[in-house]
């Protein structure tokens, strides 16, 4: 989860910095890697192959913690357009909107705080 909130915080000051690509790709990796702390910390018999792409930490996560009801599904939702958001900023060369990249961040940020607060909550 440090690195969750380690990406969090350069989201944060790149977004202030006017690099919205760059606050979009650390806004997905908070979420990214607050979606890896979740899995190993909640779903113990996890397969850890399961996470070591993109889309299958995406597909583990919506699986085993959105379906199954430990986590929102607007988690899952959010997850899933901070990765697309995150393509089109690194590699299409199309333009993310400032208000893209804040809205982002801000999910992220209420993502990690939702992940942080179900590990801490769990038993």
């Amino acid at each position: 989860m440090s690195k969750a909130v380690r990406a969090l915080e350069s989201a944060r000051l790149l977004l202030g910095s006017g690099d919205i690509d760059g606050a979009c790709n650390r806004a997905y990796f908070a979420m990214f890697d607050a979606a890896k702390a979740a899995l190993i910390e909640l779903v113990p018999d996890i397969d850890p192959a399961l996470a070591k792409t993109h889309s299958g930490l995406i597909s583990a996560f919506s699986l085993h913690l959105v379906k199954g009801g430990t986590l929102p599904v607007e988690m899952g939702r959010s997850l899933n357009r901070a990765h697309e958001t995150r393509q089109i900023a690194d590699y299409t060369g199309d333009k993310v909107s400032l208000e893209q990249a804040k809205v982002l961040v801000e999910q992220a940020s209420l993502f990690v705080e939702t992940a942080h607060a179900r590990i801490r909550a769990a038993p």
